[in-house]
């Protein structure tokens, strides 16, 4: 894994912009601890941070292959997971790998194959190829979106980075965040392509872009397509094992330690069981982590979307297979304090707002990195398997994206705001604009009615807007310590079987997530396998509430530029009340508050209200 960034530009001579070009490949460093390096050509510039996961001594980037019709160059972050077949098909076609590395399958996997190289992997990727022979750029993102990609067009070329603070860092970047940008910020809605800041875009999962002297174009290579779904319940379960195995194989694949994120529930306690069973064929234990925290039992409060605690589930995984287990206690100070806050704002770029779990989520990959490069994540499962309680009732009718149809979720809306900022939002008209343009793109059969129809519809939206926002907060808030974190349940193949099954056969047993339990219920204890969805665990420490709400009373004190986009009074309010008082919508508020002030200061952008 890695933080890859670039400069292409057609009317100068780039070999002189060295300044330039490190300053955008050192916001990388996090990304990529083990290794620097950067690659000059007349018109491209090539930045590479590496994390060294594959071939530790073989896998040095920029990478580069010389033709006779000149040089292609590539800096390349993700893995390939298919890339031993890979290899061993470009051996027949007499093409020699000098190295064990995925990333030189993947750059003479270019040479031979050009763009359509993306039809051929299997894995998380972003990448960037300069290839010399044509003077074009060509970069390529996973079909799911895993990895993130992000370019900015200059009037002679792009700029790119993993993130947007390599883009951020050359002085043509636009710091100018506009009422759209505050929108993303502040909806929870991530559209595809959206970046926040002006000027800038994310490259969409699924598509690659070229740019040359005639300009920028952005073409689809994959898509969530329709189709006929032939298998019968019992082989529908069958197939999904069978895909799970061989995903789980190969994302076990590293010459670094690695682990698994176990939180108890169904999805990472099977991807848990799996791999312990298929360690345990070469004589290894699987190592597991969790988060907690201190006095979670008393203080816990059972929510919709987390109604039961983690730690007794996650314990009952753990005494059930070979494993070797730890659990990770965060107290509230820690997850409180100013530096951690403004680690994770950093590694995001933007303030997401959600709080203690994306701190919470920062320090237990920090303590994990400690001890392993690689993590296997539960991630996505609930996106691909129907597993939120929003699939399952009046919710998922509204006209809206499900996940914000409760008006009293924390995550909807930006609570505390000064209604002059509320009002030049207008989230509400933004939010659907959003989603009538994500309805537009649904596939549908002809035969779907009623609903099996709308349920298609909720599974795309899920998987292609609400999935981004927590992949990309996974890949942030692990590769900010340098912590790769590979996500199983996002094989496409996985992704497009599941989705083209029919919403009663994905709800057989009466429930949600019926075929994953199905498929895993033979290797978990009884009690995970019947257990009910409960998302990330949030603290309830008072201590942390309360240092919330005085680093609050703080800024109001003060006159923080903050202060111009929320309410006082409201902000006065949530930060007096009591502990025991404070409801989740204020809490929320807080949170977001202090996520905006930390990115103000680091970033000081440019925020235009109109």
């Amino acid at each position: 894994m890695c933080g890859i960034t670039g400069w292409v530009s057609f009317r100068r001579d780039l070999r002189g912009q060295a300044s330039e070009l490190d300053a955008m490949t050192a916001t990388m460093a996090c990304r990529g601890p083990d290794d620097s390096g950067t690659w000059y050509a007349e018109h491209a510039a090539l930045g590479h941070r590496r994390l060294a996961v594959i071939d530790l001594p073989g896998g040095t980037q920029p990478m580069t292959v010389d033709t006779p019709d000149g040089t292609v160059a590539m800096v390349y972050s993700g893995e390939a997971y298919n890339y031993t077949e890979l290899r061993d098909e470009l051996r027949r076609r007499g093409i020699t790998c000098t190295t064990d590395s995925d990333t030189e399958v993947v750059l003479r996997g270019y040479v031979e194959w050009g763009e359509a190289l993306a039809d051929h992997l299997n894995g998380m990727y972003a990448f960037a190829i300069w290839d010399g022979r044509a003077d074009k750029l060509v970069m390529i993102r996973d079909r799911m979106g895993i990895k993130p990609f992000y370019f900015f067009e200059t009037e002679d070329g792009v700029l790119f980075g993993s993130e947007p603070k390599a883009i951020l860092a050359n002085p043509l970047a636009d710091h100018t965040v506009s009422l759209d940008g505050l929108r993303e910020i502040f909806g929870f809605v991530k559209t595809p392509g959206h970046a926040v800041w002006n000027g800038m875009r994310e490259l969409r999962p699924g598509h690659l872009a070229t740019v040359d002297r005639n300009g920028l174009r952005e073409t689809r290579y994959w898509r969530l397509e329709v189709s006929e779904h032939r298998d019968d319940r019992q082989a529908t379960v069958a197939h999904v094992r069978d895909l799970l195995d061989d995903i789980i194989r190969r994302q076990l694949v590293a010459d670094v330690p690695r682990c698994t994120l176990l939180s108890g529930g169904l999805d990472s306690s099977a991807m848990t069981a799996i791999a312990a069973a298929q360690l345990q064929e070469h004589g290894e234990v699987v190592r597991s982590f969790a988060v907690d925290f201190p006095n979670q039992a008393e203080n816990f409060r059972a929510e919709e979307v987390a109604p039961t605690q983690d730690t007794p589930y996650v314990h009952a995984v753990a005494n059930h297979i070979v494993c070797e287990h730890e659990d990770i206690v965060l107290d509230g100070a820690a997850l409180a304090d100013p530096s951690v806050r403004a680690a994770a704002v950093g590694a995001r770029d933007i303030p997401s707002g959600i709080g203690d779990r994306d701190n919470s989520l920062y320090l237990l990959f920090k303590a994990i990195r400690g001890q392993s490069t690689v993590a296997l994540s539960g991630e996505s499962a609930d996106e691909v398997f129907g597993g939120y309680p929003w699939f399952h009732n009046e919710q998922r009718e509204a006209e809206t994206f499900p996940w914000l149809a409760n008006q009293n979720s924390p995550i909807n809306r930006g609570g505390l705001l000064a209604p002059e900022v509320a009002a030049a939002l207008d989230l509400d008209a933004y939010t659907a604009d959003r989603y009538r343009e994500a309805l537009r793109e649904v596939p549908h059969k002809d035969s779907e009615t009623g609903l099996e129809r709308r349920m298609r519809e909720v599974c795309y939206l899920h998987l292609t807007r609400m999935v981004q926002t927590l992949l990309d907060r996974k890949d942030r808030m692990s590769m900010a310590v340098g912590l790769e974190v590979r996500v199983p349940f996002c094989d496409h193949r996985l992704v497009q079987y599941v989705f083209n099954t029919p919403w009663s056969l994905k709800t057989y047993d009466g429930r949600e997530k019926s075929i994953l339990r199905g498929a895993t219920r033979d290797v978990l204890p009884e009690s995970v396998a019947n257990r009910k969805k409960s998302g990330y665990p949030g603290t309830y420490d008072p201590a942390y509430l309360a240092a919330i709400q005085q680093q609050a009373r703080a800024l109001i004190a003060g006159d923080h530029a903050v202060l111009d986009f929320y309410d006082r009074e409201q902000v006065r309010t949530a930060a007096g009340a009591t502990v025991s008082g404070i409801t989740n919508l204020q809490r929320a508020g807080l949170e977001r508050f202090l996520d905006l002030a930390t990115w103000m200061d680091q970033r000081t952008p440019t925020v235009k209200l109109s």
